[in-house]
């Protein structure tokens, strides 16, 4: 895999950079949370199960309750650890199910863009617009480039966005992207009040 630079830290970019299952995982984590806190939760996942590498095998046949206590002791690895715990071992069940624990599987060998965004948003916790992100991530970064890849991934496939984690590079793309984050956050804010003003 290629070396990402989606955290601002070298060490949980590592971890993203050699293990699908940890990237996979940022990506599940990215919401309701900084993406410099949902991209560097993995590595903190991995160290706290004492391992270099995640597994889906193990992290699906764990007690819950075990997980949870994971996700939950502070730092908490999410701004909600009981949920996300839970949505993660969904997710690493269904990867051992369809793809033999292996997350890379899920765009190996895929013939279309379309293909490999069905495949994502199949996956337990990844509605469209995650799956359309990863989609680009996995595109623009990691070469994994199905015919039609763009346009499966919509406005996130294009380039020089700055909309996602798609487009970080280094800490100049990520204040860009984090820019936008906030921008549109301001933004749907500002409509939903105006909304309600209206009512």
């Amino acid at each position: 895999m290629a070396t990402l630079h989606l955290t601002g830290n070298d060490k949980a970019d590592d971890v993203l950079s050699k293990d699908p299952l940890a990237l996979l995982i940022g990506m599940l984590l990215d919401q309701q949370v900084t993406m410099e806190k949902a991209f560097s939760s993995p590595a903190v996942l991995a160290e706290r199960m004492k391992t270099k590498t995640l597994d889906a095998k193990k992290i699906a046949s764990m007690a819950p309750e075990k997980l949870a206590e994971i996700f939950s002791t502070p730092p908490a690895l999410h701004r909600f650890p009981g949920s996300m715990a839970t949505r993660t071992q969904q997710m690493c069940a269904a990867l051992v199910a369809e793809y033999g624990g292996r997350a890379e599987a899920v765009w190996t060998g895929v013939k279309s863009g379309d293909e490999l965004l069905a495949r994502l948003q199949a996956l337990p916790g990844f509605g469209e617009q995650k799956a359309k992100i990863f989609l680009a991530l996995l595109g623009k970064q990691l070469g994994i480039r199905p015919k039609g890849w763009r346009e499966a991934a919509g406005t996130y496939g294009e380039d020089k966005v700055f909309r996602s984690v798609a487009d970080i590079v280094d800490s100049a793309s990520l204040s860009k992207v984090r820019s936008y984050k906030q921008q549109m956050k301001a933004e749907l804010k500002s409509g939903a009040a105006k909304a309600a003003a209206g009512r």
